[in-house]
Order: C-alpha cells, then structure tokens, then sequence
C-alpha cells in the first residue's frame, strides 16, 4: 500500500528566525511571521505532518503509524508512545537561539522530558557564522554555574566557525546553540524537550523573557564534554557518485551524496530511508507502485522501511542527505 511521501511542512515562528526559507527554498511562510523552523516530517502531538502526494494525500503521520507502523518503519524501531522514530527540521536562525542541553536518556524520565540526540547539517552560512558546542577545555561545573549567576555563562562554550557543508553531533547532554546568520537541516530523535541555560536577555514574540531552566540543565549538561569538533569524514567513491558518513548512531544513521551527473541510483533492501535535496533535486522512484516523487532543495522525502527497492534519478551537481531510522 505504501509508497514514496512528501509532506507539507508545518512552520514555527521563533523570535530568532526570519524569512531565508522562502528565499532558498520557495517555502510559502506566511507573510507576517519570522519562521525558525519548518518542520519536514513530524509526528508530535498537534503536530503531525500531512502527507501531499498519492491516494494518502491528506493524510497524517500519526495516522500511518497508527493503521500501518510495521509497513511504515520496518525494522526501524518507534519512538515511546508508538510515534514515528525520527522529526526532521529545517532551522532559519537570524538570531542566535538559547544556549542549551537535551536530556540524556538516563536522566530524562525524572526530569519528566524526552532524551533528544540530534545532528545539524549547514545549507546556508553568513561569513562569520558560527555554533556554540560543548564546553571549552578545562571549564568546571562550579565556574559554569558561577558564569550563570553573573550573565557570562557565554564564555562557558566551545565556539566553531561553520560553513555550508559542515556537519555538527549533538547526543543528549551536549550543551549547544546555533549562532546567527544559519540555515540549517536538523535530524533528531522525535523529541521536543530542550533546557535553557540562558537566552541573550532578550524577549519572546509575546514580549516577556523566556523560561530558563536551570535545574534542569545542570542535571543534563555532560561536564566533560570539551570543544567537540565537526564531523569530518572523507568522501569515499563509488561508480555513480561520491559519500561519506556524517553519522553512525544506535538511533539513525545519515550519509552526505554527492552526484555529479544525471544519474540512477538504485537503492536495495527494506531500510526506512529519508532523502533530504541539498541542492540539485532528486526523483525518487517506487517501480511496485510507479509512484514518484520530485525533490527539490530543502525538501525531505520518506521511503517506507518494506519497500524493497527504490530508484533515485538525479538532477546534475545534486548534494543530498540519506538518513536511515534504526
């Protein structure tokens, strides 16, 4: 029954976003919001993506996984409450966000939040962009709380000019925020509970401060977790095009494809697959079914985990992510 899906995104406006994702990607935001997020594919409560292509259009995540999770997710495994495994995202950060931490699974329970473990992949970067991960080399946990009290806790993080192309990993526990000037395709266990340690003194879109969390980030915040670096694999070559292996995680796996040339790649074996179009587009092709869909930049596609082969035609100079749920 299933096929190839496309999704219509759902947009967050963020005091920290714009309107990039329209300029680079033709995404309808609406006129009068600064949209931080749109959200590819998603499965949280009031938020389940809506499926915009074949005989499920109009549709939702949530209802597959609650009428056909084993075809959806193969040997993929659900996320808790039997939600869809993974939540895609493409960020627009005008502004820097909040420095803060996920939980980390043996803690997230009694903090009564959800483990996140994500990566970010760089689409787009002004000159002098850059990301907070991590903390610098020898910072104690008595002198990051100290920095919290005094309105320096800033000084606390590991700093990393970014370009496009360049890829961050962030389990649970990892203290980070995204600087200004980024756009940004985020891949992450389905989660929504995110700390705050501290958010700049400005205001939200309601025009008061938003909620820290201290207690929370200090029992989550990994404290030997010094100056993290970017991913950096190297390209290997197979006959058709170039890739690397961006992460290898119990909970997703996602490799970087670089194509030169219109091409046809086949893929084999019954993996639930999500393609996300850097730049170039890609085809994705479902010979059982003959449905297809066309990916552009800033686009993410689902291959269902049973289907046991797809086609991916490619525009010339394509860059695109290929991320597998385990």
């Amino acid at each position: 029954m299933l096929y190839p899906l496309i999704f219509q995104p759902v947009f967050k406006e963020r005091v920290w976003g714009g309107r990039e994702l329209q300029r680079l990607y033709a995404k309808p935001i609406p006129d009068d919001q600064v949209i931080g997020e749109s959200w590819e594919i998603a499965d949280r409560p009031g938020d389940a993506s809506v499926i915009a292509n074949g005989p499920l259009a109009g549709k939702d995540l949530r209802w597959l996984m609650e009428h056909h999770a084993a075809e959806l997710l193969g040997d993929a495994r659900p996320a808790a409450g039997g939600r869809f495994p993974l939540l895609c995202k493409v960020l627009d950060a005008r502004e820097k966000l909040s420095l803060q931490v996920h939980p980390p699974a043996q803690r997230a329970a009694e903090l009564k939040g959800e483990p996140k473990t994500e990566m970010w992949y760089v689409t787009d970067a002004a000159p002098d962009a850059s990301l907070y991960v991590g903390l610098k080399q020898g910072v104690t946990r008595a002198e990051f709380e100290n920095r919290i009290v005094d309105g320096k806790v800033a000084d606390c993080f590991h700093q990393i000019p970014v370009h496009a192309g360049d890829t961050m990993f962030l389990p649970s526990g990892r203290v980070h925020a995204i600087g200004s000037g980024l756009v940004i395709f985020e891949i992450q266990q389905n989660s929504d509970t995110t700390y705050r340690v501290f958010d700049w003194n400005r205001l939200g879109l309601d025009g008061q401060p938003r909620e820290l969390h201290i207690p929370q980030s200090l029992a989550s915040i990994d404290f030997k977790d010094f100056e993290p670096k970017l991913v950096a694999s190297k390209y290997n070559q197979a006959p058709q095009f170039q890739y690397r292996h961006l992460v290898q995680d119990p909970l997703f796996n996602v490799q970087e494809m670089k194509v030169a040339g219109v091409q046809t790649i086949n893929l084999a074996g019954e993996v639930l697959r999500i393609i996300a179009v850097v730049q170039g587009g890609v085809e994705v092709i479902d010979p059982a079914s003959t449905i297809s869909i066309h990916l552009q930049p800033g686009q993410f596609g689902l291959i269902p985990g049973t289907l046991k082969s797809v086609a991916l035609k490619t525009n010339p100079d394509t860059i695109f992510l290929c991320v597998e749920a385990n």
